[in-house]
């Protein structure tokens, strides 16, 4: 393991995607309230830059890799609220839209 560059915000509860540039997306997590903000890691350059932040605030949610792009699902904005919300963020244009909700919420 070898130390690099520290993320702009601390979090915990947070979820990491591996994007097709080998960049890494980290998305939301809990630092007092539930976060909205993203940052990406830049291996090569050791160095975190904030992106642009999710539509809404969450910890505990799933994050994946689909086609190029992160789908961000469920999770919760405290212990006793868990979501049904979810969306899509697009690593060419560093957007986030949101999409169709889950069935059911969950974290």
């Amino acid at each position: 393991w070898l130390n690099s560059g520290s993320m702009n915000y601390a979090r915990r509860q947070h979820k990491a995607s591996v994007l097709p540039s080998g960049k890494v997306l980290v998305t939301g997590g809990y630092n007092g309230p539930a976060l909205e903000s993203t940052e990406l890691y830049d291996s090569s350059a050791e160095i975190w830059t904030v992106t642009n932040s999710m539509n809404h605030a969450r910890r505990d949610h799933i994050s994946v890799l689909i086609n190029g792009k992160v789908l961000v699902a469920g999770g919760g904005c405290d212990m006793n609220t868990r979501f049904d919300s979810a969306e899509l963020y697009d690593p060419a244009t560093e957007t986030w839209t949101v999409i169709d909700s889950m069935k059911h919420a969950r974290a």
